[in-house]
């Protein structure tokens, strides 16, 4: 019965008073508590644009904006249901709105970001400042600013919604409140955050103090095509990444929210990239072109508008045989893991 001589007391029983008192005996425990290199909960993904976009036009129609709110299809990853993440710490999701639809003004916790994937004439409303949505556009929604969303053109508009709440959740730490009116009011001169901004080095002196987030509203797509004509035909680029451009904070040089890296990826024709693996979970959106990434030995072959997922610690190598190469879409929990100096990689 191996009874302990001192204490009278069988080690079956000794555990059952442990668990009684929800006291866990850490060497039952060290395997799972301390591991040899990160599990992977999150699993190597790939979800079809192509195959998705039916069901949202199905939605739709068949699911009113009011009753929807926000008309989403979440991309969950298989190995984080329980949390509906699609990466440890981010989520992914496809939004579409219809012409003349009004997406209810709400505020979270959780910080979030938009990246518009077809379609025009909406805008995102985001704290009194009305922002105009083009694909390729990146528009940040910073966590607590109010944010409601209208349609007044023609034809559905899609893009891909990216929040931290997975993160935010498990701190126990989020929030959320609806506004009083079905859409805020304009306090601001359309796209004047983007417009102050855009000239890069040369910042405003009169805005208010930096913060943690960036004070720009949207990205343009043309000024990321700007950028990558500037330097395609001089830059080397990351063996690994190809010509890798980061969307920045302008008053702080760091990553647009303080939580979530985003960056953008040009791969030339015949791309063959070195393989990595790194700590920062990431989440790739396929801007255009077509390619494979190999995942952990499994490849994974995309096109346009397709989402697909590197988890952490998982080595990822992308390669494209096309003549017309790819741009990607990525963004990561990279600022959580190095504020934490938890970041690693090496080249494989």
């Amino acid at each position: 019965m191996n009874q302990s001589p001192r204490s009278g007391v069988n080690a079956h029983t000794a555990y059952q008073q442990l668990d009684a008192m929800s006291v866990g005996p850490l060497w039952r425990h060290l395997g799972d508590l301390f591991p040899a290199q990160p599990p992977l909960r999150a699993i190597p993904f790939h979800w079809s644009y192509e195959q998705l976009r039916p069901l949202m036009e199905h939605f739709a129609t068949a699911l009113s904006i009011e009753e929807a709110q926000r008309r989403v299809l979440m991309l969950i990853n298989p190995g984080m249901q329980d949390t509906s993440a699609t990466v440890t710490g981010l989520y992914a999701g496809i939004q579409i709105i219809l012409p003349g639809e009004q997406a209810q003004a709400h505020r979270h916790s959780s910080n979030a970001f938009r990246y518009i994937i077809e379609g025009s004439g909406a805008y995102t409303t985001v704290a009194g400042e009305r922002v105009h949505m083009s694909p390729g556009d990146l528009l940040l929604t910073p966590g607590w600013d109010w944010h409601d969303h209208f349609h007044q053109g023609d034809g559905p508009m899609t893009w891909l919604d990216g929040l931290d709440f997975p993160l935010v959740n498990l701190l126990d730490t989020a929030f959320f409140e609806l506004h009083p009116e079905t859409a805020q009011k304009t306090t601001i001169a359309d796209d004047l955050s983007s417009r102050q901004y855009i000239h890069g080095r040369l910042n405003p002196t009169w805005t208010q103090r930096a913060t943690l987030s960036s004070p720009i509203g949207k990205y343009p797509w043309a000024e990321t095509e700007r950028a990558f004509a500037a330097i395609a035909d001089h830059a080397t680029g990351s063996e690994v990444d190809g010509i890798s451009l980061e969307y920045t904070n302008p008053w702080t040089g760091g990553p647009v929210l303080p939580t979530i890296s985003c960056r953008v990826q040009r791969l030339i024709p015949g791309f063959l990239g070195t393989a990595r693996r790194h700590t920062a979970a990431t989440i790739l959106h396929v801007v255009r072109g077509e390619g494979r990434t190999v995942i952990n030995g499994e490849e994974f072959a995309w096109k346009d508008k397709d989402v697909f997922v590197v988890p952490s610690w998982a080595s990822y190598q992308h390669i494209v045989d096309s003549s017309a190469g790819a741009v990607l879409f990525a963004y990561s929990n990279e600022p959580v893991v190095k504020a934490l100096g938890l970041y690693r990689e090496e080249l494989l």
